[in-house]
């Protein structure tokens, strides 16, 4: 990741709130197709940022995406969740679509450039970087890992720590649901 703010100063400016949080992306979905914030409009999105060759934390947690979601019945319909990665180097839309139907039927995983990638996941104070061991294994992405609550209108409403139970992302994603 080339020099920005460290992963102290995204944590701190999101924690407390500091500064804008969310903003508009522009990127690509797992079929190829452009895909923006704004067509999105009328439903909660529910946003992670990872990458698909992550061994646990990712997994783990679009599990607990879906299962929420699908806890939701059919009010679940009006929340949109979206993966995009911080690896774009190697999270290609092929790759992307086998990831993401891993998952739930309405994941939507999405890439784009480095800068790209970097612009959205800066917007959303996220800190990703290469890690590689030196024993010539592949490279993993230390990053971090909450899960986001944008709503109908496009703004941040909050966020879910890394590990949040499927019960506990419904009993705050329910009441944004409400006409």
């Amino acid at each position: 990741m080339p020099a920005g703010p460290s992963g102290d100063e995204l944590m701190d400016a999101l924690m407390w709130n500091r500064g804008p949080i969310g903003g508009p992306f522009d990127l690509i979905d797992q079929h190829g197709r452009h895909r923006t914030d704004a067509e999105f409009r009328g439903k909660l999105l529910v946003l992670y940022f990872g990458y698909t060759y992550c061994p646990d934390v990712c997994p783990t947690d679009l599990k607990a995406i879906s299962s929420a979601i699908d806890l939701l019945g059919p009010a679940g319909e009006d929340v949109q969740p979206v993966f995009i990665t911080v690896d774009p180097q190697r999270d290609t839309v092929a790759r992307l679509r086998g990831y993401v139907s891993s998952f739930h039927p309405r994941l939507i995983g999405l890439t784009g450039s480095a800068a790209q990638v970097r612009q959205v996941a800066l917007a959303y104070k996220v800190y990703y970087a290469n890690v590689t061991s030196g024993n010539g294994e592949p490279y993993a992405v230390d990053h971090t890992g909450f899960v986001y609550l944008v709503g109908r209108d496009g703004k941040y409403l909050g966020f879910f720590p890394p590990g949040t139970p499927p019960g506990r992302m419904v009993e705050i994603i329910r009441p944004h649901l409400a006409p």
